[in-house]
């Protein structure tokens, strides 16, 4: 079965942070704080999606807490964070809603990533992903991390479903 075949078969989303909704980059602040940006279009896409009834799923290594945040308001319920075992959460996730592996799509970027990235069903990543992950990626954004790669795989996954329209009422 085709990669565009294959989206239709996706119910579930689940996502990197650090790479994937941001571009890798960490802000160090005179405070000690650390700040990182993430792009509209991004979470336009998660709030369309959990709309059309996609379930989305955040795994990542990372504990910062304004992270966990930006995620509750666009209407992420499942976030792990500081994942020390990104299969394990991994696995929680699919089992906590019935899903079979080839439901779900999962994209990451680095190293950690590639061993959930080897179980899905479809295993995407953004083009600046490092060459071990894009070695085994299904698909490969042409969006680098934090610049829309996340707003690309969700928009495919649901336009394969029929299911991509205009919202004129829906805004972030």
């Amino acid at each position: 079965m085709s990669y565009k075949e294959r989206l239709k078969d996706i119910k579930a989303l689940v996502f990197d942070v650090d790479g994937v909704f941001t571009d890798g980059t960490i802000l160090l602040q005179p405070d000690g704080s650390m700040s990182r940006t993430m792009n509209v279009l991004d979470g336009y896409a998660i709030v369309k999606a959990i709309k059309e009834g996609i379930i989305i799923g955040i795994i990542t290594g990372g504990n910062d807490p304004m992270v966990k945040n930006r995620m509750q308001y666009l209407g992420v319920t499942d976030i792990y964070m500081k994942s020390p075992n990104k299969v394990e959460d991994y696995e929680d996730f699919r089992d906590k809603y019935g899903l079979e592996d080839r439901e779900i799509l999962f994209m990451g970027d680095d190293v950690p990533d590639k061993y959930v990235m080897q179980k899905v069903g479809i295993a995407a990543c953004p083009v600046n992903a490092v060459p071990e992950v894009k070695e085994i990626a299904d698909y490969i954004s042409n969006i680098h991390g934090g610049k829309g790669c996340v707003r690309d795989v969700v928009e495919q996954v649901l336009k394969a479903k029929g299911l991509w329209t205009e919202d004129h009422t829906q805004s972030i």
